[in-house]
């Protein structure tokens, strides 16, 4: 959302990135209720992760604010950088993931022994929330990642504690940018319009078409976006 922001309708990087983020934050509150009203959530790890991703998701606000007042006409630069570098990295993940080969070995991959689990969920929780807070990329795909990964969730308990991690996290980056004037609640309110049709539309060809022609599909439109604003 946030480089279609910048790339298409030129809105400020910092307004594009605190906006969406207040977006999100309200629009996975919807699907959040539902998964842990069916069972996908494993709270305990939810809570871990967010032991790291919530005080780092609020360090990326800050950074980001402090680019942008220190760096005069050089901030807006650095930030879209910041978002290029996040969206390339999200999308080769996601095409490395279409790799029939890479996938199995993927989900092979036996979870972290349980005595280990505390310290890795809050690292993966720092790294992930700190380039949420600074870019509003790269949450449900590189925490899908590790929680399959690194904790051995299946597919529904993967989806459904990623996304309910992810409302929170995206609430607390974006109460950071209230709190620093980077939100456009105008446009939180346009994007929110836009979604119920979105999702709707969304869902009806994500149902109809395989995983592995999404996959790549996606990965490849992240990866242009990424080196467009980066070039």
């Amino acid at each position: 959302m946030a480089p279609i922001l910048i790339l298409l309708f030129h809105i400020k990087a910092k307004y594009a990135v605190g906006s969406d983020l207040a977006y999100a934050s309200i629009a996975k509150a919807f699907g959040s209720w539902q998964h842990k009203h069916a069972g996908n959530v494993n709270l305990p790890l939810v809570c871990k992760l967010c032991m790291g991703s919530v005080p780092a998701s609020l360090l990326g606000v800050w950074l980001l604010h402090s680019i942008d007042k220190h760096n005069g006409k050089e901030a807006e630069s650095l930030i879209m950088h910041f978002i290029g570098g996040a969206l390339v990295i999200v999308a080769l993940v996601l095409i490395m993931r279409s790799v029939p080969k890479v996938e199995t070995w993927f989900n092979s991959r036996l979870p972290v022994p349980s005595k280990h689990s505390l310290v890795y969920a809050i690292l993966v929780g720092v790294v992930g929330g700190f380039l949420v807070g600074l870019t509003s990329v790269g949450a449900g795909t590189l925490f899908g990642v590790a929680l399959i990964l690194l904790f051995g969730l299946k597919s529904k308990e993967m989806v459904g504690t990623d996304i309910f991690h992810g409302c929170i996290l995206s609430a607390v980056a974006a109460a950071g940018h209230v709190a620093a004037g980077d939100v456009d609640y105008s446009l939180v309110g346009s994007l929110l319009i836009g979604a119920i049709p979105g999702v709707l539309i969304g869902g009806f060809f994500s149902t109809r078409m395989p995983e592995k022609a999404i996959r790549p599909t996606v990965g490849t439109v992240l990866l242009l976006t990424g080196v467009r604003i980066l070039c």
